[in-house]
């Protein structure tokens, strides 16, 4: 039998959230397995996320669940020997965002099968953040996402554009289709090449597989979209001289990017482990430190909030189509995906993240640039989803039932 000591630990820690064990509330959680409290206590978020993968326990609103204990911050208060945990971490994440293991990234995470992101993401494929502002569908908010994109780059036809980090080309087809530019777009991921190169067979768009410090060429405009945050922070300022390098001396640059509130040289040890095994968020200091001396900043745009309605939407498409699924994935692959996609929503939610569009000229760019960045980022007023009546609603509606 466990101490009940090391379950009034973790219901002591869970109080600072208002949190209760088997409680009521849909943020409250429901212990299945006594070994939980000092597998937990022991091992910290990295046990968290990996008893909820082996049922011992659940929550009805995994999302609520993490808004309350990160606004909490229950992870500051929290001091456990995790030193351990995180050197091992630290130390397989360095490996992992050096040359010889760019490409296992792309086989472990985005490789796992075109049908779970064809059935979760919109009908483009973006895997980022959605833009909200007057949108009521994931199809919507993500169209507005890249017009809002194009629109801060502005494209010209003909133009030369290089994507980085393209995933299945999303903003790619988009941008040839509406603007008429010719897009060459790079991934470390051959089932995004397979599928977005048989997507785009009549446009100027071609998919390249390949580490982005071996990019060749120049290009009008450069863009690049939830791809920074698997670079290091070892490798920022050579990822700001490679845009450098390709980037035309009129051209401009937009890096779309989740952020950290904090410069912090550590990553949450379960999603390393589980997702984005060589992730790290930049912090603002790091991004403006890496492009010093390389690049004017024109412009920085925040919506984070926006990421909280499309981590829901893309949780619920997960669940909807899990009978299409399930062959292909087991249980705790769906628990995996849930606590993932949920987690990452309540981060969100408690402004513990940030998403940021930030756009950089080379040699800076003329008065009427200036002024029309200005205009799209930030007139009208941005609203994230759950602000406007009769779209999606609130981030709690809408992960009601899963």
């Amino acid at each position: 039998m466990k101490s009940p000591g090391e379950k009034r630990l973790v219901q002591q820690l869970l109080d600072f959230a208002g949190v209760r064990i088997d409680g009521q509330a849909p943020y409250d959680i429901q212990v299945h397995n006594p070994d939980f409290y000092p597998r937990v206590i022991a091992g910290g978020s990295l046990a968290l996320g990996e008893s909820y993968m082996d049922g011992w326990w659940d929550c009805q609103a995994l999302d609520q669940f993490f808004d309350r204990i990160m606004a909490a911050r229950l992870d500051k208060k929290v001091r456990k020997s995790k030193t351990l945990i995180w050197e091992a971490v630290k130390a397989r994440l360095t490996r992992m965002q050096g040359r010889a293991w760019v490409f296992e990234v792309g086989r472990r995470h985005y490789d796992i099968g075109n049908e779970l992101f064809t059935v979760m993401l919109d009908k483009r494929m973006n895997y980022s953040c959605a833009y909200w502002q007057e949108a009521a569908t994931l199809d919507e908010a993500q169209e507005a996402k890249l017009e809002l994109t194009c629109r801060k780059l502005g494209l010209e036809p003909g133009m030369r554009v290089l994507d980085i980090g393209c995933g299945w080309g999303g903003f790619a087809i988009y941008a040839a289709e509406k603007y008429r530019v010719e897009v060459t777009g790079v991934t470390v991921s051959d089932e995004q090449v397979k599928l977005g190169q048989s997507c785009c067979a009549d446009l100027p768009v071609n998919f390249e597989l390949k580490d982005y410090r071996d990019i060749a060429g120049t290009f009008d405009r450069i863009v690049s979209i939830g791809m920074f945050e698997h670079v290091g922070l070892a490798n920022y300022r050579t990822y700001m001289q490679v845009v450098n390098r390709c980037l035309k001396d009129d051209g401009l640059f937009l890096l779309h990017t989740i952020g950290s509130n904090t410069s912090v040289r550590s990553v949450d040890p379960w999603l390393a482990t589980y997702i984005f095994p060589n992730s790290m968020l930049p912090s603002a200091r790091q991004i403006t430190g890496a492009a010093e001396g390389i690049f004017i900043l024109e412009d920085w745009h925040s919506f984070g909030p926006h990421y909280d309605p499309t981590l829901i939407a893309w949780h619920r498409n997960f669940i909807d189509n899990w009978s299409c699924l399930q062959d292909a994935y087991d249980l705790r692959f769906q628990r995996m995906w849930t606590y993932y996609l949920l987690s990452c929503a309540g981060s969100f939610r408690a402004r513990r993240n940030q998403l940021w569009q930030i756009v950089f000229s080379k040699n800076g760019g003329s008065v009427n640039t200036c002024k029309d960045l200005n205009q799209i980022s930030h007139s009208p007023r941005i609203r994230s989803a759950f602000e406007q009546p009769g779209t999606l609603g609130t981030a709690e509606q809408l992960s009601s039932g899963f």
